[in-house]
């Protein structure tokens, strides 16, 4: 059965390096995989809570983004781009306040964003996996597809469901992530070393 995870033709000496690599960690892949799992059931048993906590920490990383920017414009004030970092760093800054502050009206904006990154993700992982066939893609592959599916429901639904969608898409994609590294640590622990293959 391991015999069937492996490619068509024989890894490279990189590519065996990489497979060592990931077979001598896979329990971290498996731990990984799992709290992703744990993390993506939370969200969907409480997907208003879940879409709060979401819309927050985007909130609290624009007002993170924002200091940096205003950093760099401290930092490099002799710079042509100053006032465009400035610019960027007042943008962040607002961004970050609407959403710790009113995480519930941000949460319309923050739902478009969502299903625009699901439907971006969906298509990368899709074509990533089929273009690359690595250990574990077939879960790769239904993971870009649940996101594309997702991407096409918030689109139908907003801005109506945008309290609850946020929460509950989120987890269904920290659900299907989960269980892809899952299924790749089970997959690259099989996987026979060079010495047996």
């Amino acid at each position: 059965m391991a015999a069937d995870l492996l490619p068509l033709a024989p890894p490279s000496p990189r590519g065996f390096a990489a497979l060592s690599a990931l077979r001598r960690n896979w329990g971290w892949l498996l731990a990984f995989g799992v709290v992703l799992i744990l993390a993506g059931t939370a969200a969907i048993v409480s997907p208003y809570v879940a879409t709060i906590v979401t819309v927050q920490v985007f909130g609290v990383l624009l007002l993170i983004a924002a200091g940096a920017e205003f950093a760099a414009a401290f930092w490099a004030r002799g710079w042509e781009g100053v006032v465009l970092a400035v610019l960027v760093g007042l943008l962040y800054l607002f961004g970050g306040i609407v959403m710790v502050e009113r995480p519930g009206l941000a949460a319309g904006l923050y739902t478009l964003f969502l299903a625009m990154y699901f439907f971006a993700s969906g298509v990368v992982r899709v074509v990533v996996a089929v273009g690359n066939r690595f250990h574990g893609w077939g879960w790769t592959v239904l993971g870009g597809v649940v996101n594309l599916v997702l991407a096409g429901l918030i689109w139908q639904s907003f801005p109506e469901d945008s309290l609850w969608v946020i929460g509950t898409f989120v987890g269904i994609d920290l659900l299907f992530t989960g269980w892809g590294w899952v299924m790749l640590a089970l997959a690259v622990k099989r996987v026979p070393g060079p010495a047996a293959a």
